[in-house]
Formats: structure tokens, sequence, C-alpha cells
């Protein structure tokens, strides 16, 4: 990406934004000129990070919104709209984890992961993308949007330490890489669809993976965290803002010819 580029003009928004990965993403795009739209269950964290953007010279708004819901999905987009006009990102963020044993997950603890991670990806891409295919490009010769989604190593593949206490959420990151290719298929040429595949975050869901699976297993607090960064090549955990790196890539000119890629970016951590 020419870091130089300019999203001035072009509006953004980002689901689960408020915290995390979602809220590094919107920092990037934000002082490269974005307006952001930060969407997310809790209102409360959603509208600090907006004000975050706008104390730091930006312009963003803040949205409470449960991306298992269709029509919160449009709604969100209608008032995204409404406000600045126009859709030209949309990065499919928000996300849920939980570590249990294989035999003990309940319907419940299925339907909730895949209903946030995969459904939620779902419906967030048909809302934007209908909005999208409706609008001119932000400039001539470039994509009428952009959507991102994220996805993570884990739906690469079903094994390794922590495979048989994921397998709801490693089907629901395999379901986005999926919904990644048929959107980018289904939508093209107007709307580019993209996934970012991160591997070991230092966010508060990996803080939930660590307490949860230490349990389980009957370690100290923060065992599992430093075996899993002890695999990783490059010698460090990954940070939100490596992620929001990519993103910024993704959201740039220098992507524009490519769709339906979903990008490892873990460290090393899985080659393939």
């Amino acid at each position: 990406m020419n870091t130089n580029e300019s999203f001035a003009g072009q509006v953004i928004a980002v689901t689960g934004g408020a915290q995390g990965i979602g809220l590094a993403i919107a920092q990037r795009l934000a002082s490269h000129g974005a307006t952001l739209a930060i969407a997310d269950i809790n209102l409360e964290k959603a509208e600090q990070a907006s004000a975050q953007l706008r104390a730091a010279g930006g312009e963003a708004m803040a949205l409470q919104v449960d991306v298992t819901q269709r029509s919160a999905c449009e709604r969100m987009v209608a008032d995204i709209v409404a406000r600045f006009g126009r859709l030209d990102v949309m990065i499919c963020n928000a996300g849920v984890v939980q570590v249990k044993p294989f035999l003990e997950i309940d319907e419940k603890d299925w339907d909730t992961v895949l209903g946030v991670n995969a459904k939620g990806v779902f419906l967030t891409v048909q809302a934007a993308a209908r909005q999208m295919r409706s609008q001119t490009p932000i400039a001539p010769n470039r994509p009428k949007g952009k959507i991102i989604n994220l996805s993570s190593i884990a739906g690469r593949y079903g094994a390794g330490p922590m495979a048989p206490l994921t397998p709801h959420y490693r089907a629901s990151k395999a379901a986005v890489i999926s919904i990644t290719q048929t959107c980018a298929y289904a939508l093209a040429p107007d709307v580019t669809v993209n996934a970012i595949c991160p591997g070991l975050v230092e966010t508060d869901m990996w803080k939930q993976i660590d307490q949860q699976w230490t349990e389980i297993a009957n370690w100290k607090s923060g065992d599992a965290w430093k075996s899993r960064v002890s695999a990783v090549p490059l010698g460090r955990p990954q940070t939100s803002e490596d992620v929001a790196g990519l993103a910024a890539y993704l959201v740039s000119k220098d992507s524009d010819y490519m769709t339906g890629q979903s990008v490892n970016m873990d460290g090393g951590l899985s080659m393939s």
C-alpha cells in the first residue's frame, strides 16, 4: 500500500469495531482520512470508540448492531447512508469464541458461535452489497465497494492442540472463508470481497481463550497463551495494529484487482 494514500471521502463501517482488532482497524483507516461507522452490540463502547476517533480529528458515528439479525444489518446500512450518503467499505469483524471440550458443546453453544461468526458475516455482506451495487464508484475504474471479512487461521485446519476445544469456532471461521469466495464470485465485478486470517492476536478474546483453556487443562493462567506464542516463527504475538495494516492495504487502490482471497497473517504459524 502507498502509505501516503488518502481515504478521504470514503465511508467505512466496522462491525465489532468498539475494541480489539476492529478498533485498531478503525483507527488506522481514520488516520488516512476515512469516515468511520463503528457498529457494535455494545452501544456504550461504540460511542466511546467513535468519540476517540472524533477527538483525533476524524469523522465517525456509533451504531448498536446485532449482526445475527437481518433487520439490524439492513438498518445499520440504511443509517450509515442516511448520515454519510454512501458506504464504500464494510469490514465484517464482529465475532465470538468459546473454548469447551468437544463432547460438552451443546446446541446453544454451536448456534451462538455460528450465529455471530458465520450467519452474521453473511447477513452483513448481503446488506452492504445491496447498497454498494446501487452506487457509483468513489473514483473512476474502481470497485463500487469493498468487503473485508475477518476469518482466522483456525478456519484453515481442524487439527492441533486447540481443535478439540474449539470445533464450533473453527467451523465458523472456515465458513467465513467459503462465504468470502462465493460472495466474491456473486458480486463481481462491482464489489470485491476478501478476508484476513489472523493468528495469535493479543486481545481480550485471547485472554478469554487462555482463561477457559487453562481451567480445562488445569494449567496456570497464561500458560495456554505462552505455549501458543512459543510456536510462532517470528517470535512474538500478533498485535491488532498488524491486522490493521493488512486491512488498510485491502481498502487501498493497490488491492483493487484482488477478490475472493483469504490472506493468512500470523507470523508464520500456518504456512499454507
